[in-house]
């Protein structure tokens, strides 16, 4: 297995690799969001949603601050642009395969047009 030397991957793809996580990314791109109401919308335990938040929080996608009692959720500063570029690196070599796989398939049924189905013994 190929090993990359950004471990922020890693921890990007672990936080997102969660229903609930990317949800809460959804919902506080449309305004802050408590703890609370946080726990609330997903029918979680504070407990749960102070986790999910802490994970999101650690790879930099969520920031918190407190405010007395209430702890405020908001979108953090990571744009997820190495992500972004690596996704992107795949779907061109995924690409670039399934091209010359279709090109290996249509000279296949190429040959098989000119010269028959391949005999069986």
């Amino acid at each position: 297995m190929v090993q990359y030397p950004d471990a922020r991957l890693d921890v990007s793809f672990a936080a997102l690799s969660d229903a609930t996580r990317r949800g809460v990314l959804e919902r506080l791109g449309r305004g802050d969001a408590s703890i609370t109401e946080l726990a609330g919308s997903f029918r979680m335990t504070l407990t749960g949603m102070r986790k999910h938040v802490g994970v999101l929080e650690q790879a930099g996608l969520v920031t918190t601050e407190k405010t007395g009692r209430v702890r405020t959720c908001r979108l953090g500063p990571r744009r997820l642009e190495a992500e972004t570029a690596w996704i992107e690196q795949q779907r061109r070599m995924w690409d670039a395969r399934f091209d010359e796989l279709e090109q290996v398939v249509a000279e296949q049924r190429r040959k098989e047009h000119i010269d028959g189905p391949p005999k069986r013994r």
